[in-house]
């Protein structure tokens, strides 16, 4: 359902507010800051202020903020103040993001909040056991954070309705446009109550997602924190005229200088190819694609996040949506293809008023392209030889940390995957042998008795001195080695597989009458 918006001319918009002390003079109840003050989260940035006493207040929001500003928690208090339980497969509260890492990330920030409300949050997209999130709709999920494909794909399988969701968070809706999902959200939307309050939040409010606020929300309330784009001027910008033959050199002594770096490719193939080529230098590279899976992508995430990985190899995939605190550099391994992508992808660093480096590494055939891309994203930088004495010395890498707790420091081998040598796992999983129990022939009243090598019924007959028994049969006379097949006339043995693959009584009764009278 479409709602009827009112015009344009009474659309209400924030005026700069003064900046809160606290989230208690924002109206945030006790139970939520004291959760915010156990992560060291004590002042409020802009947009939570001007956002949270406006959002707590019931109003539709439409806000633009630049990644990194907070505006997760912009949102997130009010959803999970104004939400009450929920029936099961019927959320109360529903986020949608365009990418998985983003969807994973606001679930992650919406936990703690949630608890302290005794509310559960679910996180579902793509590269995820599906199975897993219906199971846990049919038991009850009170803020739903999807992607829009696999929300589709739930509401396909009827395992949810949001006919009770009525608070709905739209994130980065700019890249939802970008990404081709705008025709999924209105779908989305429209199974929502048409009384429901929209909170939608973007890099940009124009275009489609101006045409999106005017049919879905209702009088909302414009927040505009931060500069429309980011602040290109805080990063320090190096065009650098680099041979594809020499990329990985440059790149190695780059990084060694500037410390935590997110390189971006072209190509799946292009950033799975460039992390092994700086792995081979010595520099722990992480990846992540539309192509790995998603415990892969978290992972490799989690690898650079926490400081395992120097580098964080990536297409643009992970251009918006994934926050990393602390990157110094970005270096465009392969120039984008235009001047937004360019902002977006430099965007990883200086973040939050920091500085930041930007490398791109540019070839001779891609020098025209490249003016055109600095004209789109409003720079007009010399492409130079590389000069990596701006950078300072190589600092020192930093030795792996050692694996503990055993003596063997081998890595486990992958899940699902077979043994070496063809042998399958057994039931217990361990890819070893089931020790035998003793008890096994003493089922059914029978009593073993130890014969040659413990089997029950062998003879043991041995041969001389101290030559072990032979490996009789319950019954044998325990004579050592296999028991060679008869054979008959011609020497083979009885019973053997013919060329046909069949033992010789089941052949075809017809091949013996045909071959005689080929013979004849």
């Amino acid at each position: 359902m479409v709602r009827c918006p009112l015009p344009a001319a009474l659309t209400a918009e924030s005026k700069d507010p003064p900046l809160a002390a606290n989230f208690a003079e924002l109206g945030v109840p006790s139970s939520v800051t004291r959760v915010l003050a156990s992560q060291g989260i004590d002042k409020p940035f802009e947009v939570q202020t001007a956002a949270i006493p406006d959002a707590l207040a019931g109003r539709d929001i439409c806000g633009r903020a630049p990644t990194g500003s907070g505006k997760t928690i912009a949102f997130g208090i009010p959803v999970i103040v104004r939400t009450a339980g929920s029936r099961p497969k019927a959320p109360s509260a529903l986020v949608l993001a365009p990418t998985r890492e983003l969807a994973e990330q606001i679930a992650d920030e919406l936990r703690p909040l949630a608890q302290a409300h005794d509310l559960w949050v679910l996180s579902a997209y793509g590269g995820t056991n599906i199975n897993r999130q219906i199971d846990r709709l049919k038991k009850g999920v009170d803020v739903l954070v999807a992607c829009p494909g696999r929300l589709q794909d739930l509401l396909d399988r009827k395992a949810l309705t949001l006919e009770s969701a009525r608070t709905v968070v739209i994130d980065e809706a700019d890249r939802m446009a970008d990404m081709g999902f705008l025709p999924d959200v209105r779908r989305i939307l429209d199974l929502t109550p048409s009384d429901r309050q929209t909170l939608l939040f973007s890099a940009t409010l124009d275009k489609d997602v101006a045409a999106l606020t005017r049919d879905y929300q209702s009088d909302p309330v414009r927040h505009e924190v931060g500069p429309e784009t980011p602040d290109i001027q805080l990063l320090q910008h190096h065009f650098w005229s680099v041979d594809r033959s020499e990329r990985v050199n440059v790149a190695v002594n780059l990084i060694r200088r500037t410390g935590k770096t997110v390189v971006f490719t072209r190509t799946r193939h292009g950033a799975d190819r460039a992390a092994k080529q700086l792995g081979r230098e010595g520099l722990e590279a992480a990846v992540i694609h539309g192509a790995r899976t998603q415990s892969q992508r978290d992972r490799a995430l989690a690898h650079f996040t926490d400081g395992e990985a120097l580098v964080l190899v990536a297409t643009d995939v992970a251009a918006r949506g994934i926050h990393v605190d602390g990157v110094e550099c970005v270096l465009h391994f392969d120039p984008p293809e235009d001047g937004k992508a360019y902002v977006h992808r430099s965007g990883r660093t200086a973040r939050a008023g920091a500085t930041g480096t930007v490398v791109c590494f540019v070839d001779k055939s891609q020098r025209k392209a490249v003016k055109h891309l600095q004209r789109e994203a409003g720079i007009d930088v010399r492409v130079v030889d590389p000069d990596l004495d701006l950078f300072g010395d190589v600092r020192p890498l930093s030795p792996k940390p050692q694996k503990t707790g055993g003596q063997n420091q081998k890595s486990a081998r992958p899940q699902g995957r077979k043994p070496s040598g063809g042998q399958s796992r057994n039931k217990n999983g361990n890819g070893k042998r089931k020790p035998q129990n003793r008890n096994d022939g003493q089922r059914n009243g029978q009593h073993q008795k130890p014969g040659a090598n413990g089997k029950p019924g062998g003879q043991g007959k041995s041969g001389s001195g101290n030559k072990p028994a032979g490996k009789g049969k319950p019954g044998g006379k325990g004579k050592s080695a296999k028991r060679k097949p008869t054979t008959g006339k011609k020497g083979k043995p009885q019973g053997a597989k013919r060329g046909n693959g069949y033992p010789k009584s089941k052949q075809n009764p017809n091949r013996k009458k045909a071959a005689h009278q080929r013979s004849r």
